[in-house]
């Protein structure tokens, strides 16, 4: 059964293409920076957002027209593979992405929903036999249902604490299954509304416990795959202890957790946490903790969660930019954490959303790439940062002074003469080259 019957498979028809059903500006063969932009993008499809939203919200029921919405428990759990694996090739996508609960039902036990998932799990793996798409990482769900009120691993009941481990012993297991090439811890409900009733210091040893039986287990059946933690810095609880990647590395360092982790970072997270997705980016970048990136943007007039598909050229292209300097993603990728709007209910809007990220993430891995080759962004950050390369400066650097060396120094100095940053003939440099870009497509 085909769920997409009118929709061809996607292709790469250039800027002037007035096709909606066509990439404008993401050619999987063309090679930036020495690798195709296939390669460098790894782009992977959120199995939730696309397969299993309603495209509910607090104030309304679900829109969303999905033809395998028909069926029922395993019957839709098993439409929803087939669908995907149709979607899957006709956007020539190479990786997708899920939560345990996201391709198979709860049973009314742990053992019945163990069992769901193997049935839906090997019919996963039966389709990617056939198809170029990988498994770019699997997590669990350990937020959504009832008993997880009070969180997972922080949780105050020790029996949930056993309940979630033994779902990510699963998780771990359906990753090695399926070759999965990450891993995602996603604290949903890692966190606590008010210190009043909570145990602050043993919530986090235990979530620091955790991690490390997950590393444990991992090796133990040989699943070798990148461990990576997504920061959030609310919804649903008042207080995430996975607040951004700066309050995470200080964590996992903690826990002597580092050496085992990178970070999944979201771009919508980013805002909500009041960063930049490109600072977050860079924290992470600079610490060598840069694992994978969920792709997405957030309303700047809502300050919930949004998940909008990307289509801010600007913030695409200082991620872009991160993500060069950091030599790629590795094992990770651009996943579309993405949904479409609650007006946006026919099914040929997914493939609509899609393409308009995957284009949006082109342009900047394009126009990043330029910015790096001429040495316009490292030019202007070298000038400015030139004190530090001789001098007393030299000296900072190298560690040769101190405070008593210093103040020889500023006692000698007549004045300070600062430079000024220059933001916004910056600004203007970027602008122009996105626009030099899109003139040259043309």
């Amino acid at each position: 059964m085909t769920y997409f019957n009118n929709i061809d498979k996607i292709k790469y028809e250039g800027p002037q293409s007035n096709n909606p059903y066509a990439f404008k500006f993401y050619n999987p063969e063309e090679v930036v920076g020495g690798r195709s932009m296939e390669e460098y993008l790894r782009f992977g499809v959120a199995y939730w957002h696309t397969f299993t939203e309603d495209l509910s919200d607090p104030f309304g029921t679900g829109t969303a027209i999905r033809s395998w919405d028909k069926y029922d428990d395993m019957d839709l759990a098993k439409a929803r593979v087939e669908a995907a694996f149709e979607f899957f090739e006709k956007l020539n996508v190479p990786y997708f992405c899920f939560h345990d609960v996201d391709i198979a039902p709860e049973g009314s036990n742990l053992r019945e929903s163990n069992q769901n998932l193997d049935t839906i799990v090997a019919m996963i793996k039966d389709y990617m036999k056939d198809s170029k798409t990988k498994l770019l990482w699997n997590t669990v769900n350990n937020f959504t249902h009832p008993r997880f009120v009070h969180g997972a691993a922080s949780s105050n009941n020790a029996d949930v604490f056993a309940y979630a481990a033994a779902k990510v012993k699963k998780g771990l297991e359906v990753g090695k299954e399926l070759g999965s090439e990450n891993y995602v811890f996603w604290g949903g409900r890692e966190g606590y509304e008010t210190l009043l009733n909570t145990d602050m210091k043993l919530e986090l040893d235990n979530l620091g416990r955790f991690f490390r039986m997950g590393v444990d287990y991992a090796k133990e059946i040989g699943f070798d795959a990148q461990f990576l933690i997504e920061p959030k810095p609310k919804e649903p609880t008042t207080h995430q202890y996975d607040f951004d990647v700066a309050s995470g590395y200080a964590f996992l360092q903690r826990y002597d957790l580092a050496d085992h982790f990178k970070f999944n970072i979201e771009a919508n997270h980013a805002t909500l946490a009041g960063h930049t997705f490109e600072h977050e980016l860079r924290y992470a970048r600079v610490n060598d903790m840069l694992g994978s990136v969920d792709a997405n943007q957030g309303h700047p007039l809502l300050g919930w969660d949004t998940d909008e598909f990307p289509s801010d050229l600007y913030s695409t292209t200082l991620a872009m930019y991160e993500i060069i300097k950091n030599g790629g993603l590795g094992s990770g990728g651009l996943n579309f954490d993405a949904k479409v709007r609650r007006g946006s209910f026919a099914p040929e809007d997914l493939f609509h959303a899609h393409i308009a990220g995957m284009d949006s993430f082109a342009v900047g891995l394009k126009v990043a790439q330029k910015l790096i080759d001429d040495d316009v962004l490292d030019g202007l950050v070298n000038e400015r940062y030139s004190s530090f390369r001789e001098g007393i400066g030299k000296d900072i650097v190298d560690g040769s002074t101190d405070f008593h060396k210093l103040e020889e120094h500023a006692l000698r100095l007549d004045g300070i003469e600062n430079q000024s940053g220059g933001l916004e003939k910056i600004k203007a440099k970027i602008n122009q080259y996105l626009l030099t870009m899109y003139a040259e497509e043309k």
